[in-house]
């Protein structure tokens, strides 16, 4: 929840002038009011914009809620779904976003599907057991479909924290393995699998020599452009 209108607009002009003819995809979600002008403003070029959260009914009684084909009318093609904050804020659960993640799917809106463990189950040592919970959840009842998977462990989020990236890497293989077991090999490798949590600059060369580490999601470092341009030649040039 951040960037009122002439500060979206500011930004997405910025990033055009300085970042032209990308070699890795670039995907915002700005504020659902804002979406509509975001789309404008990037028309053109490469960029995809999107909507950082949506509801799995196409229309009914849900105040303050949005549907897939408004958030497509609005201008947006892909949808973040499970974000740890919409986990932890406002207690979403794997099988309301399993309703979620097929409507999704049904609308051809790709979603970016957010999965991590707590504080706790890391402690715990059960960050397998539960990625794989909560993948299965997830997809079990979907057939197989285009989507970003983002590994967004809960405790690095407005950390500062981060993972090893080699332990990063070895998450992300491990996920791979459960999309394979779930939907088949060549959808696994096809999917790309990103990291979330406390992405920064300076982290970023690291985590792009990892072979299972596609990309990053992108927080409080993307909110200023500057950080956000650096992140993106950083992942362009490694």
């Amino acid at each position: 929840m951040h960037k009122k209108r002439s500060e979206v607009v500011s930004f997405l002009n910025t990033l055009k002038e300085q970042i032209q003819n990308p070699v890795v995809d670039i995907l915002i979600a700005p504020s659902f009011t804002l979406i509509s002008e975001a789309a404008v403003v990037v028309q053109n070029t490469s960029f995809l914009i999107g909507a950082q959260n949506m509801h799995e009914a196409d229309q009914g009684a849900f105040t303050g809620e949005v549907s897939a084909e408004m958030l497509q009318e609005a201008g947006a093609h892909f949808v973040i779904l499970g974000h740890s904050e919409r986990r932890r804020l406002f207690h979403e659960t794997e099988t309301s976003l399993a309703l979620k993640v097929k409507k999704a799917f049904s609308k051809n809106l790709l979603p970016i599907l957010c999965i991590g463990e707590t504080a706790k189950e890391k402690e715990d040592k059960n960050i397998f057991k539960i990625l794989e919970q909560q993948l299965t959840t997830l997809l079990q009842n979907s057939s197989p479909h285009k989507m970003i998977l983002a590994y967004e462990p809960f405790w690095a989020i407005g950390s500062g924290e981060i993972a090893p990236p080699k332990r990063i890497e070895e998450i992300h293989q491990f996920c791979r393995k459960c999309l394979a077991s779930i939907w088949g090999y060549d959808y696994a490798h096809a999917t790309p699998i990103i990291y979330g949590g406390s992405v920064t600059p300076e982290s970023v060369a690291a985590l792009s020599e990892q072979a299972n580490i596609n990309g990053v999601l992108v927080g409080k470092a993307s909110l200023e452009v500057s950080s956000f341009i650096k992140i993106i030649n950083l992942f362009s040039i490694l």
